[in-house]
């Protein structure tokens, strides 16, 4: 069992036999705007390895990681996966309980936790039977001790032998619903994605400069700010702080990306900001790329007039790691996912699995080299989502007789009026195309017959108000069909969403 199949002899440690150990691979945007060398990349994981060695760190125990976009993450990343440990990276933005209940499920038996999320994870941490250390990045208060004593004076180590098939990292999954499951990946996985979909569809380079607003925490900001710049040797920028239009800007502005990475919340918010302000000159990117949801087509046009720049929107999960169907630079369908990956194959299916037809809803099912080997204690769920080498996505789409995929909504999100099938999307897109609009939500609603229909819940532009929208019923029944226009239509300052800027329709419904 060599050790080149350990992930981070790839991503890492090759760098340095090829030339690159004085080339920048991470750089901070903000806070401290410290930068990290592929050379001392290689270095720090492997004194990080060798810290955990000391501590007493077994093979295949986890290392909890509630740390922002900052140099730290990779190293502790690369660091545990050098060592044989299993880095579980989780989301920045969850709440207390959420921490304790997902550390207690983990069994982490080290925790690392940037020093400014510290007040909201301490008392998460009170009481945990299997904790061994809490690392706290920054000034480490009482009872935690500080990461760089814990790895100050730790001899390097050399990457542990692994087999491709080893389990190397978990992500818990920022599901729209319920708590977040924790989704096992093997060591082959992350070089997959970046042979796939970075290299195939992003084509990305080593003079590229990488900078992806979506958080490293989860798969699609883990792929577009780890793993596929390190497997070209490109430099990645990180933010810290919170992806603001403003801080976006600014970034793009003075530090100069050459791919943005994005989600459209963000794209939607920033071509507002672009178009009452109308500074565009000094942004020069050669690609973009969104996830998370569907990217409406109202907003990739208005981007890619604006900025005279692409977005690639696809769809990914964290049980593929990342986007398995995507459109492509120079071939892109505003208002659709594209086509399947290279290396992955997709089909939709309806209620008894049997393929559906062109222009037909059916749920989609995927299969490729980076499904996850399943979800950790959650043995009836993993049954349902991962059968044989297919994976269900939870994603209703239709099929164009172009073979593109349009997305239709999740399927608990898709409901009947009439008797014909209605995709939320489809309304919502329609409604962001009103010039008022700037985001919507459709879930079902009941009359007061009992029988579902579509409620819209908005956002307007800034300067605009409800009067605005007087005519949006009439504006939707005739873009899309007489039965799908939204019975009642809500006016709100924001919508509910998930740190990876899905839209929590289960929480509107809840206010029925």
């Amino acid at each position: 069992m060599p050790n080149s199949s350990n992930a981070a002899v790839y991503f890492v440690d090759r760098h340095i036999k090829e030339g690159r150990a004085e080339k920048v691979s991470f750089q901070e945007a903000d806070g401290q705007q410290r930068t990290l060398t592929y050379g001392e990349l290689a270095h720090e994981t492997s004194v990080f390895a060798g810290a955990l060695y000391r501590h007493g760190v077994r093979r295949e125990e986890r290392i909890a990681m509630i740390i922002r976009d900052q140099i730290e993450f990779p190293v502790v990343f690369w660091g545990a996966i050098k060592a044989g440990a299993v880095p579980v990276p989780l989301n920045t933005l969850l709440s207390t309980q959420v921490y304790e209940n997902i550390l207690n499920d983990s069994r982490a038996s080290i925790l690392v936790v940037s020093e400014a999320l510290w007040e909201t994870v301490k008392p998460a941490v009170q009481g945990n039977r299997y904790l061994r250390a809490v690392l706290v990045i920054g000034d480490a208060p009482e009872g935690t001790e500080s990461y760089t004593a814990f790895t100050k004076g730790a001899e390097p180590v050399e990457a542990v032998e692994a087999h491709e098939d080893e389990l190397a990292f978990w992500l818990y999954s920022s599901g729209s619903t319920g708590l977040p499951k924790g989704v096992r990946h093997v060591h082959s996985s992350l070089r997959a994605t970046a042979e796939s979909f970075g290299d195939q569809v992003i084509g990305m380079r080593e003079d590229d400069v990488v900078f992806s607003a979506a958080k490293m925490f989860f798969a699609y900001g883990l792929g577009n700010a780890v793993t596929f710049p390190l497997a070209v040797g490109a430099t990645t920028l990180l933010l810290a702080g919170r992806p603001t239009p403003e801080t976006v800007f600014d970034i793009l502005k003075n530090l100069k990306p050459t791919i943005f990475f994005g989600v459209p919340t963000l794209y939607a918010a920033m071509n507002a900001a672009l178009e009452k302000s109308g500074e565009t000159d000094s942004i020069d990117l050669r690609l973009c790329a969104s996830a998370g949801e569907a990217l409406p087509r109202e907003v990739g046009e208005k981007w890619q007039q604006l900025l005279n720049v692409e977005i690639i929107d696809g769809v990914g999960s964290t049980e593929m790691l990342h986007i398995f169907l995507s459109n492509r630079p120079g071939d892109i369908v505003y208002g659709t996912s594209g086509t399947a990956v290279p290396g992955y194959e997709v089909r939709l299916v309806d209620e008894h699995d049997e393929d559906v037809g062109d222009d037909e809803v059916g749920e989609l099912l995927v299969r490729g080299p980076s499904s996850a080997e399943g979800y950790w204690n959650r043995r009836n769920k993993s049954r349902s989502t991962f059968e044989g080498h297919w994976t269900r996505t939870g994603d209703k789409y239709e099929r164009t007789a172009e073979g593109r995929y349009v997305y239709c909504g999740r399927t608990d999100d898709m409901f009947k009026v009439s008797g014909i099938w209605v995709s939320p999307f489809e309304i919502e897109q329609a409604l962001i195309e009103h010039p008022a609009v700037l985001e919507s939500a459709v879930v079902a609603w009941a009359d007061d017959k009992g029988l579902e229909k579509p409620k819209a819940f908005v956002v307007l532009n800034e300067g605009t108000d409800a009067d605005s929208i007087a005519d949006l019923k009439e504006f939707i029944k005739e873009k899309i069909g007489m039965w799908k226009y939204p019975r009642w239509v809500d006016v709100v300052d924001d919508l509910p969403k998930t740190a990876t800027g899905k839209i929590q329709r289960f929480k509107l419904r809840e206010g029925q």
